[in-house]
């Protein structure tokens, strides 16, 4: 994705984290989709154990509106409170819980098998409470509709 290059992980650690994330997944009985090549996210921050994740995309069509992907968490890992202008997105915990914080007030507590849907302008951040995996379908992914709490991560 040639707008998120800021935001991803530096290619030296990739392979690393590749490997470590193919461990728990496989552990799990589960292959992750071969569609596009994952995304190592820390979101600028430098600290992929802290502030990140890792996306494997299924699809992503704007033609056609609508997106899937895998959302890998190890534990401890949050991704940064953002929002969506047009994409309206559903989570569900495939393996593991997250926490999930809307608008800086309302903390829900996510296990394997619960659905959340998030509608457009809610900020919302997650973080896995223990190694983690969430399926969100949505909305396509597009360029300047991913606005960050903090500024230093800005639009993306």
């Amino acid at each position: 994705m040639d707008y998120t290059a800021k935001i991803e992980v530096e290619k030296g650690e990739r392979k690393r984290y590749i490997a470590k994330a193919d461990k728990v997944i496989g552990g799990w009985g589960i292959k992750m989709p071969d569609v596009y090549p994952p995304l190592l996210l820390d979101f600028g921050k430098g600290d992929f154990s802290k502030t990140g994740h890792i996306e494997y995309w299924i699809a992503n069509d704007e033609k056609n509106g609508y997106c899937g992907k895998f959302i890998f968490m190890f534990k401890g890992q949050t991704c940064p409170a953002h929002s969506h202008r047009k994409k309206h997105e559903t989570f569900m915990v495939v393996k593991g819980a997250i926490t999930m914080r809307i608008n800086g007030k309302k903390i829900i507590k996510m296990k394997e098998g619960q659905v959340l849907k998030m509608p457009q302008r809610n900020l919302h951040t997650f973080t896995a409470e223990r190694d983690s995996l969430i399926l969100e379908v949505s909305q396509p992914s597009i360029k300047k509709d991913n606005f960050f709490a903090d500024r230093k991560i800005g639009t993306i």
